[in-house]
This record gives structure tokens, C-alpha cells and sequence, in this order.
């Protein structure tokens, strides 16, 4: 069954973030349709964005205005600075009700925790132009969805389709079994309702 969308207290099911030169044409244009197929109301930001561009309003506001954030935690995710402000977004957001749910797309979440590999050249990068402030919220960010339940992908663990079909399948359980009781739980409560429904399978 179609999982239900434009819920009572959200306007998307899914806010997808990506790294666009990495994913976009590949594993997340997929993930999209597959979504979008089961019914599940997806926002994805179809726009070519400079390097460096800030997040913008229209991105920060379809966050706010969504059911759950997957996270696509690719090799040049941290390289951008606009990818770390919208993972920071992201978690300010969980902290409200955002359900968020990594995907560690050929990379270790150990080099995304500890800044290691790629993650740890990026954000050496990163050193050179921009204060210690904004850095450090990037690197708790980093931590943070690292430490979170989610999913991971390497080569050749399996059909990159399967993958996603047991993303898909997950998310729409999920957004259909919370959706019954949408109606007796505040917004402030949603990921609450969400967690329990993942610990019960």
C-alpha cells in the first residue's frame, strides 16, 4: 500500500540531502523515484547550486515542513559547505520532531564521526575559510547523525536496487504504521512516535 502522504502536521514525507556531484544522477536520483513511486512524498532540490552557496530559506523551511530527513553520506558530502550547513539544519530540526535517518553511501560512518579519510581532508580544507565556530558546529553535526541508526552501503554487499528497496520499504512502514496515530501526538512528539515504531520492526 502507498505510504500516505501531506500528512496533518508536515508537508513532505522525505527531505532528501545530498551531495549533488556524487549522487545526484546515481544512487539519489534512484532513491528518489523509488520513493516517489511508493506514494512517498519526497523533497529533493533539483537545482545546480554554486559551491560554497548558504542554504537557502525555500531548503531550510522544506526541512522544517518534513516527516523525516535521509541523509545521503557520500565521499565529497563534507567537501561542501552548503551540504554541512543542511546536515546542522537538519539536527536543530530533530531536536523539534524530525525523524533523521542516515545512509553511509560508500564511506565508512566511522570517517564521517571522526572526521577521517575524505571527511577529514575536507574539513582541513574548510579550516582555511571559515571560523572556528561555524567548523565546530559542523564537526558535532557530523558526529551526531554518525551516531544515529541508519543505513550503509559498500561495494559489493549487494544489488545497489535492493539497497534501496529496503529503504523504501522501511520508510513506508514506517510513515504508514505513525500516520494512524498522527492525530493523538503533537508535532513536538512525531519522532518519538517514529523511533518506537523503528524499534518495533
Amino acid at each position: 500500500m502507498a505510504a500516505k502522504t501531506r500528512s496533518l502536521a508536515s508537508i513532505y514525507d522525505v527531505f532528501l540531502s545530498f551531495r549533488g556531484e556524487d549522487t545526484r544522477h546515481g544512487f539519489t536520483g534512484n532513491l528518489y523515484k523509488a520513493l516517489d513511486d511508493r506514494g512517498i512524498y519526497t523533497f529533493i532540490d533539483d537545482q545546480e547550486l554554486p559551491r560554497g552557496d548558504q542554504i537557502t530559506s525555500a531548503l531550510s523551511k522544506a526541512i522544517q515542513e518534513s516527516r523525516i530527513a535521509i541523509t545521503v553520506l557520500s565521499q565529497n558530502y563534507a567537501s561542501s559547505s552548503f551540504c554541512l550547513d543542511e546536515l546542522v539544519t537538519i539536527l536543530h530540526c530533530k531536536r523539534k520532531g524530525l525523524l533523521v535517518i542516515p545512509v553511509f553511501y560508500k564511506i565508512d560512518p566511522s570517517d564521517v564521526r571522526h572526521q577521517k579519510g575524505s571527511y577529514g581532508e575536507a574539513m582541513a580544507k574548510h579550516q582555511k575559510s571559515f571560523k572556528a565556530k561555524k567548523l565546530q558546529k559542523w564537526r558535532m553535526a557530523l558526529q551526531q547523525v554518525a551516531d544515529l541508526s541508519g543505513y550503509h552501503f559498500k561495494d559489493g554487499d549487494s544489488y545497489e536496487y535492493k539497497f534501496i528497496g529496503s529503504i523504501v520499504e522501511e520508510v513506508s512502514r514506517k510513515i504508514n504504521r505513525a500516520y494512524l496515530h498522527a492525530v493523538d501526538y503533537p508535532f513536538g512528539q512525531w519522532s518519538q512516535v517514529m523511533e518506537n515504531q523503528i524499534n518495533m520492526g
